[in-house]
């Protein structure tokens, strides 16, 4: 049996474990969601230690999923329930506090709670105005009750630096990190650590590529989901597939000397990383479980570390900072976003 999942603090009297189960593969965009299927895998991920789930209000579906599963069990006391607050690209700009109040409200319904223990905030476009005002409005509800603690996601330095400037206190900044991508790195990790703010990571497992089942496999020809193409385009960024490759025979090797999965090593090392407070494993399914927990304990050594980072030194850094690719406008990256998806 996995050793407990160890937990850590983002804030004074809230903890939550390093492994949060991630609800972005529940959205329906990534083929036909089993319910009762859904419910039973969120009870054995409870049951494993993983008792944070991370959702959003542009999941399509989520908030309401993770509700029914608040219902069946009675209580969310045990839970610890992250959501964000993504406003559609179209309304930037123009958005008010009432708009702000009506979100935070309709997620409060859809998961069946008084008040949201994280909501992390994102603004597409960084030429539009009104970023600063929204995140106030935000820590309005949270001093309302309405909201325990703030966060934000996708968001480069300076966004961070600004919003912070502000006065917008923030817990938690969720980015994309892995073996393959560490924009976080360097600054964005500096003013985190600086500023008592934990870095919430996900695409460890790049979408699944991260695995056992691509080691000597051909580039694939299509690809059955949108994240799967989303992360296929970050492997172009590291240098292409033959040193992906490289990559996942190197973690293969550390996998087969601790008796873990390539996946498991992907995770820990993550986890590793400086100013981490959790990884983020979108999975959809309780498939994999206990490789998955063993994450949370699997301690990488300087013999591991070194082999995985003779590969990784041969990459090419991705450009930009946190998210910044994602934003060039008429770019790959940004081709596969979609940015209204808020439903009433």
């Amino acid at each position: 049996m996995a050793a407990p999942v160890p937990r850590v603090s983002l804030a004074p009297g809230y903890t939550i474990p390093r492994l949060i189960k991630g609800g972005w593969q529940l959205a329906g965009g990534h083929g036909p969601v089993d319910h009762a299927a859904a419910l039973d895998d969120m009870r054995a991920f409870v049951a494993a230690g993983m008792t944070s789930f991370d959702c959003a209000d542009i999941y399509t579906g989520v908030e309401a999923l993770i509700g029914e599963f608040v219902r069946t069990r009675g209580t969310s006391a045990d839970l610890q329930i992250h959501t964000k607050f993504v406003p559609d690209l179209a309304a930037l700009g123009s958005l008010a506090a009432a708009d702000v109040e009506a979100a935070v409200r309709r997620s409060c319904r859809r998961l069946g709670v008084d008040a949201l223990d994280l909501v992390q905030f994102h603004w597409w476009d960084y030429d539009r105005p009104g970023m600063i005002d929204t995140a106030g409005w935000l820590h309005a509800r949270q001093r309302a009750g309405a909201i325990r603690h703030l966060g934000l996601t996708n968001c480069n330095t300076a966004a961070v630096t600004a919003l912070l400037d502000a006065g917008v206190r923030v817990v938690a900044h969720q980015v994309q990190y892995s073996l393959l991508d560490q924009r976080p790195a360097g600054a964005m990790t500096r003013l985190c650590e600086a500023r008592g703010i934990g870095l919430l990571c996900y695409g460890a497992l790049a979408g699944g590529f991260l695995s056992a089942r691509w080691l000597g496999a051909p580039p694939p020809e299509t690809l059955a989901n949108r994240s799967l193409v989303k992360y296929r385009l970050i492997i172009d960024e590291f240098g292409g597939w033959d040193r992906f490759q490289r990559l996942l025979a190197a973690v293969a090797q550390v996998a087969a000397k601790h008796g873990v999965g390539v996946g498991t090593v992907a995770v820990a090392w993550v986890l590793a990383q400086r100013g981490v407070a959790a990884v983020i494993v979108g999975a959809r399914s309780a498939a994999h479980l206990d490789d998955t927990v063993r994450a949370a304990t699997l301690v990488l050594d300087d013999d591991d570390h070194a082999r995985i980072g003779a590969v990784l030194a041969e990459r090419a850094p991705i450009a930009g900072d946190v998210y910044d690719l994602e934003r060039v406008k008429g770019g790959r990256h940004a081709a596969i976003m979609r940015y209204d998806l808020n439903t009433k």
